[in-house]
């Protein structure tokens, strides 16, 4: 699967159903090559100056399913 692939699809998040934002980056481990977490641009936050505020990290053990359109997760944010 490509980066693009996942970045078309809707992250939902299992605890309250609601859509967590979009993917805008990854973060890879360096020694082992393996994602280590998705950078998700939070799209709920209307009026953050702060850049860093707008964005939420979701940890690869925290993905429950990766399908044809979202990705589940199970976060508490």
């Amino acid at each position: 699967m490509l980066l693009s692939e996942l970045q078309n699809k809707n992250i939902v998040n299992m605890k309250d159903g609601k859509n967590i934002g979009n993917i805008i980056d990854v973060k890879i481990n360096p020694q082992t090559g393996a994602i280590e977490s998705l950078v998700v641009d939070n799209t709920q936050r209307l009026f953050s100056f702060n850049r860093n505020h707008n964005e939420n990290e979701i940890r690869w053990n925290h993905i429950a399913k990766i399908g044809e359109d979202v990705i589940l997760v199970n976060i508490s944010l």
